[in-house]
């Protein structure tokens, strides 16, 4: 299955995103396109990817080309800004971040299922 990127491009976009995140989980990666560690985490990511859209929504950001909306997602959720870096956003806030080799679907899958159960738990 491969991933069908939504590019962020302006404060809108972020805002459209985050609003998303209310009622499904999103993925933001930052990706820097002259950087061969963020190239090679974002080819071993998508490769793994394996979610269907309805359960989590992926969106991209080109630091370079975008780097007000890379900090802007930096501040509005609270993170160090880093490249490359993949955000787990639910209900507008960031419940997970990896970056550089730390970007894995499996870690990405470990963290939704244990912010599931701790949900449940409550």
């Amino acid at each position: 299955m491969s991933i069908h990127w939504k590019y962020l491009k302006t404060s809108d976009d972020l805002d459209g995103a985050l609003a998303k995140s209310a009622s499904t989980d999103i993925v933001i990666f930052k990706h820097s396109t002259t950087c061969s560690i963020s190239l090679m985490a974002k080819m071993r990511f998508e490769e793994k990817w394996d979610f269907a859209e309805d359960k989590l929504i992926p969106y991209y950001v080109d630091v370079k080309e975008h780097r007000n909306i890379s900090m802007l997602i930096a501040e509005k959720m609270s993170v160090n800004h880093e490249s490359p870096q993949l955000l787990l956003i639910r209900n507008k806030e960031c419940i997970y971040d990896a970056s550089h080799f730390d970007i894995t679907v499996d870690e990405l899958k470990e963290s939704i299922l244990w912010h599931d159960a701790s949900t449940a738990d409550h």
